[in-house]
């Protein structure tokens, strides 16, 4: 196992992300007497301010995931953690110090934790792109409030997918879950209460050919995999929640990545680059949770302190 640096009291760190492994990150590191900054180009939360209800989080059930960011992100900056609203444009990994460049400056730093995250992935289908903004989404509690009382759509069978289908029951009046598959690979229990909302149609071993309209939505393409039927859907929305793919365009040229484009790190998030470590969902891992990003953030900060 690599030593901790040097002197890690006297050290600066920058954390990229302010979701829950990046606020981590900078709580942990500000208590443990670090100059710790954390830069986030959007609303500080991540994947968490998307997320209408909190449910396997220990603690937070039954919070909104936004509740549970502002929480996180409050206790972070009492704690000393600088957190920072700025976009991260270039790295330089080259060097004694890793160096951070936004549109204003650029930093050095003693150590860098990557927290950037991921982002939703595209379905790469006709109509997805002119559309999006005007009846497709990736957030289904971002924008499912434009149509209440219509028909919507939600595409993908993991928790994400499930969770959009019940939010957006209770505001819809036609809600079709599509999955490629004839199972679901989300939580069961969040299957069972999909099943069993009578507001929800499951259109299951099927796939999303085309979204029509030609200002907004009016409807979608599906093909029957096992038939190769298609089915015409009249809709207002089309809500895509089919995973998510990992930001990681600035360390492509500088450390190690997996084939899908993660950074390759172990349990104690350090990466190929001494000074460089991974947290979160960005990280190549099994299990991409608020708990497990949360573990990573701290494991990170214990081992740049050596505590």
């Amino acid at each position: 196992m690599r030593e901790p640096l040097s002197n890690p009291k006297n050290r600066v760190v920058t954390v990229i992300g302010a979701g829950p492994a990046g606020l981590t990150a900078g709580l942990y590191a500000a208590r443990a007497g670090l100059a710790v900054t954390v830069l986030e180009k959007l609303t500080p939360g991540g994947q968490m301010n998307l997320t209408p209800e909190i449910e396997n989080y220990p603690g937070a059930a039954g919070s909104a995931g936004w509740e549970l960011a502002e929480r996180m992100h409050a206790q972070a900056a009492a704690a000393g953690a600088v957190i920072r609203t700025a976009e991260v444009l270039g790295l330089n990994l080259g060097g004694a110090r890793p160096v951070v460049r936004t549109a204003r400056e650029e930093e050095s730093c003693d150590a860098l934790i990557l927290a950037m995250g991921a982002a939703p992935r595209k379905l790469d289908i006709g109509g997805e792109a002119a559309l999006t903004g005007r009846g497709v989404s990736y957030c289904a509690v971002c924008d499912g409030a434009f149509f209440k009382d219509k028909r919507a759509a939600v595409v993908g069978g993991g928790n994400t997918a499930l969770e959009d289908a019940l939010y957006l029951s209770g505001l819809c009046a036609e809600v079709t879950l599509i999955h490629r598959r004839d199972a679901f690979r989300g939580e069961a229990a969040l299957v069972e209460r999909v099943r069993q909302d009578p507001r929800i149609r499951l259109l299951l071993s099927a796939v999303p050919e085309e979204i029509t309209g030609d200002t907004r939505v009016e409807g979608l393409r599906v093909r029957e995999i096992k038939t190769g039927r298609i089915e015409e859907l009249l809709l207002d929305a089309v809500f895509i929640a089919v995973g998510t793919e990992p930001q990681t365009a600035l360390v492509r040229d500088w450390i190690n990545l997996d084939p899908n484009g993660y950074v390759v790190a172990g349990e104690d998030t350090r990466t190929s680059h001494p000074a460089v470590f991974a947290a979160g969902d960005v990280r190549a891992k099994p299990l991409r949770q608020i708990a497990t990003a949360v573990a990573d953030g701290a494991t990170a900060v214990s081992q740049i302190t050596g505590e």
